[in-house]
């Protein structure tokens, strides 16, 4: 076999647990791993290998007839074996493609003794698929495979291969159309127009960047890198501050723990963003931590969510930490935007860049949250900026109207 490789692809070859390629349309990642896959079925006879997605209704959802032509045009057709729902390999190896989420913990078991799992549009992939997954390609030497078009940091697949601690054994390359020398004129038609006529989604489709904002967002992604830095100043004042979830069950929203200050400057810095799932005292504990690692002057947190028992649990942590609670009387988005406007003063910088915090931004309309679940994050952050910038959400008192006196027949 003849496999041109574009260069972009070529760190891939060698064998890695986990190999993972991202980027926009057009960029050959279903195609390299099409082919890799009949490659490895060819050097490596009865290999087993899985193409899952997270759903998937019927084979035409499926990369199956992607990898059949491959079989073809790589001129090793009679090789294989290609049958309704499977494509035999040399060897007695076999090609199966299933949806992750008809999936039990039990039935998962079924591919255990397979050597390759290939995860394609992997950003549709659920925590839950992820778990059952990767402790389940278990044999000696195997491999998972992930291609996918990014659409939010907090995908599964992008927390594992693009969070802050990948798998040490990872070989992870965007890609785009750009490292495809095979890109078809026909697409560069497509493309050049989608530039012309759809820029805030462009990125997104063609480049491998995550969804644009939600239509109507207070805050934009351009907003947050043009004021982002890389270091803090001198720091006048640092809070730390919480949004605690209502319960802790595996279902339950985070607890929103984000380090905010203004610096000598009069600046506001976003310095952290410590928010967990977990306990009372798990998250408590982390405040308090996050509260000793700024050398912040206080906790703010809403007492919305517990009352009294919201402090309470602070103070078992350390008993006479300086805790500012807070009351909402107003929706989250409200609350929110003030702060946003803020932002678009280029009053508030973010010191680096906190993924999940800023997609939740990008998800707050004037209407209310667009995204998943509960903005805890967001909502943590504009309780701390709130209480550092106060006068911007005082609320001025309407003036009084003047008596009229009752008209006389004079007027």
């Amino acid at each position: 076999m003849d496999i041109q490789t574009p260069r972009a692809f070529r760190p891939l070859l060698q064998a890695s647990r986990y190999k993972g390629v991202w980027g926009g349309r057009g960029s050959g990642k279903s195609h390299f791993f099409a082919e890799a896959v009949v490659e490895r079925c060819i050097m490596q006879p009865s290999s087993r290998i899985v193409c899952v997605r997270e759903v998937q209704k019927s084979l035409k959802d499926s990369v199956k007839r992607l990898i059949e032509d491959k079989i073809v045009s790589m001129g090793v057709g009679g090789r294989f074996d290609a049958k309704a729902t499977e494509i035999g390999t040399p060897g007695g190896g076999v090609i199966v493609f299933q949806g992750l989420q008809d999936h039990t913990a039990e039935s998962v078991k079924s591919l255990e003794g397979f050597h390759v799992a290939w995860a394609e549009e992997a950003q549709s992939l659920s925590t839950r698929s992820m778990e059952l997954l990767r402790p389940t390609i278990r044999a000696p030497g195997s491999e998972l495979w992930f291609s996918w078009n990014p659409r939010s940091a907090a995908d599964p697949v992008d927390e594992l291969l693009r969070g802050i601690t990948p798998p040490p054994d990872a070989i992870v390359r965007r890609v785009n159309y750009s490292d495809n020398p095979f890109f078809p004129p026909e697409l560069e038609v497509e493309r050049e127009y989608d530039s012309r006529t759809n820029p805030s989604r462009y990125g997104h489709i063609w480049m491998g960047d995550y969804e644009p904002v939600a239509i109507g967002a207070i805050w934009d992604r351009l907003m947050l890198h043009r004021n982002r830095r890389q270091g803090m100043p001198e720091m006048s004042r640092i809070l730390v501050s919480v949004d605690p979830a209502v319960s802790n069950t595996p279902g339950s929203d985070e607890h929103g723990i984000v380090v905010v200050g203004i610096g000598s400057d009069g600046r506001g810095y976003v310095l952290a963003d410590y928010s967990i799932r977990g306990s009372p005292m798990q998250w408590a504990g982390r405040a308090v931590a996050a509260l000793d690692e700024y050398d912040a002057d206080a906790i703010v947190i809403e007492r919305n969510q517990g009352g009294d028992m919201c402090a309470q649990t602070l103070r078992t942590v350390r008993p006479r930490v300086r805790i500012i609670e807070v009351v909402a009387t107003r929706g989250k988005h409200v609350r929110a935007e003030p702060i946003a406007a803020l932002y678009s003063l280029d009053r508030i910088s973010h010191v680096g860049t906190f993924q999940r915090l800023e997609d939740q931004m990008c998800q707050i309309t004037a209407g209310g949250y667009e995204g998943d679940g509960s903005p805890d994050r967001v909502d943590a952050m504009v309780w701390g900026f709130t209480e550092l910038f106060p006068a911007i959400n005082r609320v001025k008192a309407k003036p009084r109207e003047r008596e009229r006196a009752p008209l006389s027949w004079m007027g």
